[in-house]
């Protein structure tokens, strides 16, 4: 499956890293490296992750990754996966 970051999730991981360097660039860089690939291993295992708790839809589903949940679509049909979503845990989406 081919995996799509569009725009909603690049411009919060981008805030979220800016926010994280302001204390510790390096841990920024890290962390950065670190939701990427995790991103890319659901390639894989697309609906290894919970069904959304934010979405009634199947194909919605929540990664949960150093206390953010990643929010992604699974399109079968389509044969890609969105990440659309990043949220910390006391945000609402």
């Amino acid at each position: 499956m081919k995996i799509k970051v569009l725009k909603s999730f690049s411009l919060k991981l981008a805030d979220q890293v800016e926010y994280i360097a302001e204390d510790k660039p390096q841990a920024a860089r890290k962390f950065k490296k670190d939701i990427l690939k995790t991103i890319k291993e659901l390639e894989a295992l697309p609906y290894k992750h919970r069904k959304s708790i934010y979405f009634d839809d199947e194909n919605i589903r929540d990664l949960v990754f150093k206390g953010y949940t990643i929010v992604y679509r699974v399109k079968p049909k389509e044969e890609c996966i969105e990440v659309f979503g990043l949220l910390k845990y006391e945000d609402k989406l």
